[in-house]
C-alpha cells in the first residue's frame, strides 16, 4: 500500500516538473536558439559546405523570359501622337550563371569572384523563333540625337546623313538583333570620325557569356548577417553615377542569396548592377513553396518614388535636380549616355502620368512586381522573379527633322522577367531540415503535454484510491439497545 502510494505522489510531482520545464523552456526559446546557432555554422562560405557549393553552381534552373513592346502607329506618334504598343512574348532564355575565378581573401572571411552569364534559347518556351520581328524606338539614333541637340553645325550634318540613308526615329530588327546586337549605320558612320566608337549596338549586347564585373563577397565566417554580401565591386566599395553619397553606397547581396534567419521586421538589401545602385525589399506576406514555409520580400514602392515622397532619393535625380517622376531611374550615367530609363514592367508603382502616356500599358501587381521568398530559418531562396523594364526617353529635338514633331514620352522597348524556382532535389534536403525544425522547437511543447496527461493521470489515480475497510468491531452500533 506504501508503495502503491509512493508511485502515486511520484508522478504528481513528476508532472509539476516536467510541465516547469517545458513552459521555462518556452519562455527562454532555448531550442529555437540553438537550432539556428546551428544553421548559423553551416551557412558559410567555405569549401566543403552545401552553400559554396550553391554559390559556386546554382542548382536551381534560371529562366531570362523578354517581352517586348511593339510600335503599331509609328507616323501618328512623329506627327506628335501618344504611341500605341503591342506586348509581344516571351522569349525565353535558360541562363546559366557559376561563379569563376574563385579566390578566398583575408582568412577565408572574403571571397573574390566573377559571375559570368550564359543564354540559350528557349523556343519551347518561347512566343516565337529570335528571328521575330519588332518594331520600337532606334535606340543609337535616340541617343546621338541627344548628344548633338545643342550643336547646330553637327546636328545638320547628322540628320542629313540619316535622311539619306533612310534611317529614322524608329526600327524594325529581329529579337535576336535587338537583344544581343546589330552593325548599326549611324555608329558606324560616325565611327570614322571617333575611333574607338563600337558601331555595335545590342541592348544586352556583350552581355552573353560575359560578366557584369568582379565581386568580393563576406563569407560569413565572422558574423553571419553578412554572408554573402557584397564588399566591393569592380575594386569599388561604392558607386560614382549618382549625386549623393547614399545614393551611390554598395548595399547587401547581389540578390542571389541572403543570411540564414530571416526576421519579418528586417530589411533585405541588394546591389543591381543592371539598375546601377542598390535597393531593398520588406515583408508582405507568409507563403509556401513546393511545401516550405517562406517569407515574401517586396520592393516597396518608396524604393523607386520621387524626392517629394522620399528625399532619400534625391541623389538618383541626374543631371543634380533633373528629377523624372516617381517609379522611374534614369541609368544614363551607367549607360554610355544612352537615354535609358528602368522602372517596373508597364510602369508598375509608378505616377499613373508614364501608364497614360503610351497606349496598351497594364500594370498588374501578380504580373509586374519583383518578388523574393525565402526560407527565414536558412536564408535560402525557395522562389524569386526580377521584373525590369527598359525604357528610352524620347522628346522633341527641333534640329532633327527625325524627332522634330514627337511629344516627350518615356518610351517602354522590352521588359525582363528573370525566374527562378528551388530544384526538386534542394527542396527534399530543405524539407528535411523543416522537419527536424518542428521537431525540436516543439521539443518544449512535448515536455508540456506529457506533464499535462501525467497530471491527469495522478489525479486519476488519487480519485481510484480505496478507502481502507472498516474492522467487525467498528460496524458494531454505538448504542445496543
Amino acid at each position: 500500500m506504501l508503495l502503491k502510494s509512493c508511485c502515486i505522489y511520484s508522478t504528481g510531482i513528476f508532472s509539476i516538473l516536467m510541465l516547469i520545464l517545458g513552459i521555462s523552456l518556452v519562455l527562454s526559446n532555448v531550442f529555437p536558439h540553438f537550432l539556428q546557432g546551428e544553421v548559423e555554422k553551416e551557412v558559410v562560405l567555405k569549401n566543403g559546405t552545401e552553400a559554396f557549393d550553391a554559390f559556386e553552381n546554382p542548382p536551381a534552373p534560371i529562366y531570362m523570359q523578354f517581352y517586348f513592346f511593339n510600335l503599331t502607329n509609328p507616323l501618328e506618334m512623329l506627327n506628335g501622337d501618344r504611341p500605341a504598343v503591342v506586348e509581344i512574348g516571351p522569349y525565353t532564355y535558360r541562363e546559366y550563371r557559376p561563379m569563376e575565378d574563385v579566390n578566398f581573401q583575408e582568412n577565408g572571411t572574403k571571397v573574390a569572384a566573377v559571375n559570368p552569364k550564359t543564354y540559350i534559347f528557349q523556343r519551347n518556351m518561347s512566343r516565337g523563333p529570335e528571328t521575330d520581328l519588332i518594331r520600337t524606338v532606334n535606340i543609337p539614333a535616340m541617343t546621338v540625337m541627344e548628344k548633338f541637340k545643342d550643336n547646330a553645325l553637327a546636328a545638320s550634318v547628322i540628320s542629313s546623313y540619316m535622311r539619306s540613308q533612310g534611317e529614322g526615329l524608329f526600327i524594325t530588327r529581329t529579337v535576336r538583333e535587338l537583344l544581343w546586337g546589330y552593325e548599326d549605320g549611324l555608329l558606324k558612320a560616325l565611327s570614322l570620325f571617333q575611333p574607338g566608337l563600337d558601331d555595335v549596338f545590342g541592348l544586352f549586347y556583350k552581355n552573353n557569356g560575359s560578366n557584369d564585373g568582379k565581386y568580393v563577397f563576406f563569407t560569413g565566417q565572422g558574423s553571419s548577417k553578412d554572408f554573402a554580401r557584397v564588399d566591393t565591386w569592380n575594386g569599388n566599395s561604392s558607386l560614382d553615377w549618382w549625386t549623393s553619397d547614399e545614393c551611390n553606397m554598395i548595399n547587401g547581396t547581389n540578390g542571389a542569396f541572403f543570411h540564414p534567419v530571416v526576421t519579418k521586421n528586417e530589411t533585405l538589401y541588394m546591389f543591381s548592377s543592371d539598375l546601377c545602385r542598390s535597393l531593398y525589399a520588406v515583408y508582405e506576406e507568409d507563403v509556401t513553396v513546393k511545401g516550405i514555409p517562406g517569407y515574401r520580400f517586396t520592393p516597396p514602392s518608396k524604393v523607386f518614388a520621387n524626392l517629394t515622397v522620399n528625399p532619400d532619393n534625391a541623389g538618383f535625380c541626374v543631371p543634380a535636380g533633373n528629377c523624372l517622376g516617381s517609379g522611374l531611374l534614369n541609368v544614363s550615367a551607367c549607360k554610355q549616355g544612352a537615354p535609358i530609363i528602368m522602372s517596373s514592367p508597364h510602369f508598375y508603382q509608378a505616377d499613373e502620368k508614364f501608364v497614360k502616356d503610351v497606349f496598351g500599358m497594364n500594370p498588374k501587381k501578380e504580373e509586374h512586381q519583383t518578388t523574393i521568398d525565402i526560407n527565414p530559418l536558412t536564408g535560402i531562396v525557395l522562389q524569386a522573379a526580377k521584373r525590369l523594364q527598359v525604357n528610352v526617353f524620347i522628346e522633341k529635338i527641333p534640329r532633327f527633322s527625325q524627332a522634330e514633331n514627337v511629344r516627350t514620352v518615356v518610351f517602354p522597348v522590352v521588359y525582363l522577367n528573370e525566374s527562378v524556382l528551388i530544384d526538386d532535389a534542394s527542396a527534399v534536403k530543405l524539407r528535411t531540415v523543416m522537419v527536424k525544425q518542428n521537431v525540436v522547437v516543439n521539443i518544449p511543447f512535448m515536455l508540456i503535454g506529457l506533464g499535462i496527461i501525467m497530471g491527469v493521470l495522478f489525479m486519476f489515480l488519487m480519485c481510484r484510491q480505496k478507502v481502507p475497510e472498516s474492522t467487525a468491531a467498528e460496524r458494531q452500533p454505538l448504542l445496543s439497545s
